[in-house]
């Protein structure tokens, strides 16, 4: 394999990779990952409502994929800008961003559409908020520390556009491998393509879970591994670079699946936590309200931030009615409020707390 940093990758393999992927260890990673992907799927798929995990989990995912890139928001001001604009940071936009995209993506698949290069520069063009288009110029991939520079992606424009026609061919091609393996080869492949000026690594992390719902391993797009390359980011950097380098693919599948898996039971144990919050909000607005109230339940926990007129709109109840509530609710410790500009948001404490982990 002929590479060297400082020139643009050009030569870059086509897939599939000519190396064993599926050795004895990462089967049996692979067996266990795929067994704690089925349980979190299937406890998600029966809560009550999942709507909360949908509206919820994508917008943490925003947060935690732009943080790798230095985008960095809080918690706080992502839900409070998904609910309101005023004063919402350029990180915060941008995450939402994210999250627009990664349902846009959802649907495409939902619709049974093959996952394509094209499929990328859509989602990229929704995080970036305007469409770059192929090809992109040369780029500079550097260590910030030392200043030299680590990788030259491809950047002749007949090269590009060969590599990312066979990605695309490889991601729905029929093939003997695990879900999980064509998913982390494909990652690796996509990042060192890494086809557009910005937004690769976002566009990248959007497409593995895409991945997983078109393979039928999630009904839902809520398993995200943004938060485990956050823990392990220098592992997952050295691990890019050792496939580029010494073509150390087993290694890094072995990674990515250990991604999925651990993934997988630390969203399995945050679903729990949702549930027990939900059932402790119930007991709650039985007390206030006088009656379990289904939409004012819904409503609450769909949006930990929600506002008096979210629900008028939900429960066909007037204004005073609907502050009333939230105001017992407040009271009760159930709720806090929090004034943005002329709104008033009313935060659900609880579920607060299980989001931010």
């Amino acid at each position: 394999m002929s590479w060297n940093p400082a020139e643009p990758y050009d030569d870059l393999p086509r897939l599939p990779p000519r190396a064993e992927l599926e050795s004895r260890a990462v089967l049996k990673a692979t067996i266990e990952a795929r067994d704690a992907l089925a349980r979190f799927d299937a406890r998600a798929r029966a809560l009550p409502n999942p709507t909360v995990l949908i509206n919820a989990i994508p917008l943490l995912e925003a947060q935690a994929s732009s943080e790798i890139e230095n985008i960095v928001t809080t918690t706080d001001e992502l839900f409070t800008a998904s609910v309101t604009e005023a004063g919402a940071t350029p990180a915060a936009r941008e995450a939402l961003r994210y999250r627009s995209a990664l349902y846009a993506g959802f649907q495409e698949v939902g619709r049974r559409r093959p996952l394509t290069a094209q499929t990328a520069a859509q989602v990229c063009a929704m995080i970036r908020g305007h469409d770059e288009g192929f090809p992109r110029g040369e780029v500079y991939i550097g260590d910030p520390v030392t200043r030299s520079r680590v990788y030259s992606p491809p950047a002749a424009r007949g090269a590009m556009t060969e590599l990312l026609d066979n990605w695309s061919e490889f991601l729905n091609a029929p093939t003997d491998l695990d879900p999980l393996v064509r998913m982390a080869v494909a990652h690796y492949q996509f990042e060192a393509i890494h086809p557009f000026t910005d937004g690769n690594g976002r566009t990248g992390r959007i497409m593995n879970v895409l991945m997983l719902c078109d393979a039928g391993l999630l009904h839902l797009p809520l398993l995200y591994l943004s938060r485990y390359i956050i823990e392990t980011k220098d592992e997952y950097y050295r691990l890019l670079r050792e496939v580029t380098s010494d073509g150390a693919w087993e290694e890094w599948v072995g990674y990515v699946v250990e991604g999925v898996r651990s993934t997988a039971l630390r969203t399995t144990e945050t679903v729990d936590r949702i549930d027990d919050v939900q059932q402790g909000l119930l007991d709650v607005v039985r007390r206030i309200v006088g009656s379990a109230n289904g939409d004012l339940l819904s409503v609450l926990m769909e949006q930990p931030y929600a506002r008096n007129r979210d629900v008028v709109e939900r429960c066909g109840v007037s204004r005073p009615t609907a502050s009333k509530w939230l105001h017992g609710l407040v009271d009760a410790g159930a709720l806090a409020d929090l004034r943005v500009g002329r709104e008033v948001l009313y935060i659900n404490v609880r579920l607060m707390e299980v989001l931010r982990g």
